[in-house]
């Protein structure tokens, strides 16, 4: 399989399956997450260190222009959106990144924090970086978290509790993994990952590029301090096969198709 479509076709796609566009968060859902984020919620910090205070107009302006969010102050209620073209000019770069620490042989980590959503296109990416020659880092499985452990399933490390892989905003799974890595001194060149993975990641100082929804200004946050790569906006929880013409188009522009 390839990528096919146009820039134009893809954006259309996007919008379609409200991926982008009128996604499903409703505005008042972001609105409460852009003011809790400043009033220091435990669910919205994902791992994030501030490098400096942040007001609730600066968080509304940053997403409005990193994400595409209704820039109307006075919009509060009904459905938000997320730009179709910002979407896809952070995918070029988060695929850009991707494939040149592929081809650099790095050793790169997956982590998500949204096992229904998100989870099989970092599968499909580790399972690709693998291919290329690349090293697909693996942790011991079931250090404790919360009353749960942590899992990698295809190589993607999650957090699981009660049976079932939960969705988690906490950075602690991602801290947990690191300091395995670290201790055996097999710190990843890269962290492909989403939430509080992703931003614990990017504050501790390692290469990092996530995806985030319109309702998770931390990683766009984290990105304007320069700490995360590129964090691309997307719904991160449609159904997961919608999500995939973004796997297509992530491994495309990052050159890890098998030539035909």
């Amino acid at each position: 399989m390839s990528f096919s479509m146009t820039r134009h076709e893809f954006i259309d796609y996007l919008n379609a399956s409200k991926i982008t566009g009128q996604v499903a968060t409703a505005r008042e859902n972001n609105i409460a997450h852009m003011h809790g984020f400043v009033e220091g919620n435990e669910h919205l910090e994902f791992g994030v260190k501030l490098t400096r205070d942040w007001s609730y107009e600066e968080i509304f302006e940053l997403m409005a222009r990193r994400v595409g969010t209704s820039s109307d102050p006075t919009f509060l209620e009904g459905q938000d959106t997320i730009s179709a073209e910002k979407c896809v000019d952070a995918l070029t770069e988060y695929a850009r990144i991707f494939g040149q620490a592929v081809a650099a042989g790095h050793s790169i980590l997956f982590a998500t924090g949204h096992p229904a959503g998100l989870f099989p296109i970092y599968a499909e990416m580790a399972r690709a970086a693998r291919a290329a020659g690349a090293r697909v880092l693996t942790i011991d499985e079931g250090d404790l978290f919360l009353d749960g452990d942590i899992r990698q399933i295809f190589d993607v490390v999650m957090f699981e509790q009660y049976g079932n892989l939960q969705h988690t905003h906490f950075p602690g799974p991602m801290q947990l993994a690191l300091a395995q890595l670290e201790a055996r001194e097999d710190a990843p060149g890269l962290v492909v990952a989403d939430h509080g993975l992703a931003g614990f990641a990017a504050s501790a100082g390692y290469p990092t590029i996530g995806i985030a929804d319109c309702n998770d200004p931390g990683l766009f946050v984290s990105a304007e301090q320069g700490q995360i790569l590129v964090a691309v906006p997307m719904d991160d929880n449609v159904t997961p096969h919608l999500y995939r013409p973004v796997i297509d188009f992530i491994l495309s522009e990052a050159d890890l198709y098998p030539a035909s």
